[in-house]
């Protein structure tokens, strides 16, 4: 279990006499249509939906959780549009306890100016710290980084890339992201040299990094080639997630490692992986959205059942393995993606009566959500 201090606390208390107390006890699902659903049309420039200052009689409370000393009950997620300024301010002037978003300093072209974003969002508007999470994929290889060589030839779905930890393709759709063998040593040195990009993310300031693609463990065309080559790949991605842990200590003492989804990778050695994680994220418990669809899309979120939502992953099964991280000690978030109001208030709901800190926004991760509490 991580050492920095986990607790649950649910707050509930109305009538707090300091205003950012009040704000952080309520529960915020009162929605309407024009303010607060999952999004809609101008989105992207709406800044700091006021909420309700007094919880909900008959909704759960609202959970939190400590890392490094900072209280999170609410938190956004964008990784898209963090180029311009402008952007960058205006989730600067929200009240989030934690940011997950791209550092962008690894992208070929535009890349993020990534000291400022660091220097806007390190404090919420009150001057208190919130946690910063640099988002990484490191199960995939992103076309459009920095370290994408000239030389690197894409892989298709039947043939390998090269070089050859280069394996597949997304499985959901998204474009120009493609499985690797994250066990390789060249794609480990990526991110674990002396000038790689964990050193890099914990020396701009980040507390932690958000770990994408720990799921490449399960893909089908990964574990073949994990067989071939006699590797196991559950302990080469527990054991590649530890590297990345020990790099971002040898810079910051306390760096954070959250995961993205692959709950189920807690069952094959659950003492071991509980202890190199400070916490986890699970999508689409109760609704998902289409890879690569834009923010207004239709299919942009509400999207339930099918494949994603079967055998192991039906919402019933995510729950029950999600609440396993709990009986270790491991904060759970849940990030969905809804279009309707009903669907968002749905989910802040549910997620916060099994102790998990939700939110909900929409696939595309390009713009501040409208739902609450922010």
């Amino acid at each position: 279990m991580f050492s920095f201090g986990y607790k649950i606390n649910y707050k509930g208390k109305p009538d707090m006499p300091d205003i950012r107390v009040a704000i952080k006890h309520a529960f915020f699902i009162i929605f309407t249509v024009s303010l607060f659903g999952c999004g809609g049309k101008g989105s992207e420039n709406l800044a700091n939906p006021i909420p309700t200052p007094n919880p909900i009689p008959g909704q759960p409370p609202v959970p939190s959780v400590t890392l490094n000393n900072v209280e999170i009950a609410y938190f956004m997620y964008q990784i898209q549009n963090l180029e311009e300024h402008a952007t960058i301010d205006s989730l600067d002037n929200t009240e989030y306890d934690m940011l997950i978003i791209e550092p962008g300093f690894n992208i070929s072209e535009d890349p993020y100016d990534t000291a400022y974003l660091i220097e806007k969002l390190k404090n919420r508007p009150n001057g208190e710290k919130r946690i910063l999470l640099a988002y990484i994929d490191i199960g995939q290889a992103e076309e459009w980084r920095t370290y994408w060589g000239k030389d690197w030839i894409a892989p298709t779905e039947t043939e390998q890339g090269y070089p050859e930890f280069l394996v597949t393709t997304d499985p959901d759709g998204w474009a120009r992201n493609y499985p690797v063998a994250y066990w390789d040593s060249a794609w480990q040195a990526i991110w674990l040299a002396d000038d790689g990009l964990i050193k890099k993310i914990a020396d701009f300031g980040f507390d932690g990094v958000y770990l994408d693609w720990v799921e490449a463990y399960d893909d089908d065309h990964i574990r073949d080639y994990a067989a071939e080559q006699g590797i196991n790949p559950e302990n080469e991605m527990m054991a590649f997630i530890e590297k990345i842990r020990k790099k971002g200590k040898t810079v910051k003492s306390d760096f954070l490692i959250v995961s993205q989804n692959a709950p189920y990778l807690l069952d094959a050695n659950p003492n071991y992986y509980s202890s190199i994680i400070d916490a986890i994220a699970t999508e689409d418990t109760w609704f998902y959205g289409q890879g690569d669809a834009e923010w207004n899309s239709p299919l942009a979120g509400d999207l339930k059942g099918g494949e994603r939502h079967s055998y192991d992953y039906s919402t019933a099964n995510r729950i029950a393995q999600n609440k396993k991280y709990l009986e270790y000690g491991i904060p759970v978030f849940t990030i969905d993606y809804c279009i309707s109001p009903e669907n968002s208030a749905l989910v802040y709901s549910e997620s916060r009566k099994n102790g998990f800190i939700p939110l909900v926004t929409r696939v595309s991760l390009s713009a501040l959500t409208e739902t609450p509490p922010y």
